[in-house]
């Protein structure tokens, strides 16, 4: 009695164990012509079949191809297409590269590191290099007032654009006049967006129960 934990794994459960045990026995055939004979009759019986195989292009390549893989590519017979290699059935995918500098201050995400970095790279004497450094520093101040609830100090964004610079950025304390105001001006207006919705909603549940009535 066969177990079948006994039997050898399926590699293409869609052609069934018979026609895994027919290229087993292919395998125990000696002469190379006989056995490639007999693989002609194999992928007779794998085209019957696979009948799906047939809508594709290819179809003969394609069961030459599954024959050489049931027979995990041990199988030596006259094909009239190339064996297929074992690395391009179950190509193994590439490892995803991912950033291998660690961030010194990730609450302010790898975008503001990366334009710390670019704008390093311009020269002193170039206008654009200030206004560039003036809006990064805007932009660290009113995010992390937004976001984060945290009132940061001045002096706070100031040393981490150092840092984040090896020393090779400075920031003027006037940039940082009109951020504290604008971030006002944003909670009033989201203030008054929610107070608009609740009215409307209140409205609309009022003319429901007037209409009820």
């Amino acid at each position: 009695m066969e177990y079948k934990i006994e039997r050898n794994k399926l590699v293409m459960p869609e052609y069934g164990r018979h026609v895994l045990k027919m290229v087993e026995f292919l395998m125990t055939i000696e002469d190379r012509e006989l056995r490639s004979k007999q693989a002609l009759a194999v992928i007779d019986v794998m085209g019957n079949i696979n009948s799906t195989l047939r809508d594709t292009e290819e179809f003969k390549h394609k069961l030459w191809d599954h024959l050489f893989i049931i027979s995990d590519f041990k199988l030596d017979v006259d094909s009239p297409y190339p064996k297929p290699d074992p690395k391009n059935i179950n190509p193994r995918p590439e490892r995803p590269k991912y950033p291998l500098r660690d961030l010194q201050f990730k609450h302010y995400g790898r975008n503001v590191s990366n334009m710390i970095s670019a704008v390093s790279q311009v020269p002193v004497d170039n206008p654009e290099r200030q206004e560039a450094v003036n809006r990064i520093a805007r932009y660290m101040k009113s995010k992390s007032q937004e976001f984060n609830n945290e009132n940061a100090s001045n002096e706070t964004i100031m040393a981490d654009i150092q840092t984040m610079s090896n020393f090779g950025i400075d920031v003027e304390c006037n940039v940082f006049e009109n951020v504290r105001y604008d971030h006002k001006q944003h909670q009033q207006r989201h203030k008054k967006n929610n107070k608009n919705s609740k009215q409307r909603s209140g409205s609309k549940h009022n003319n429901q129960q007037k209409n009820r009535n």
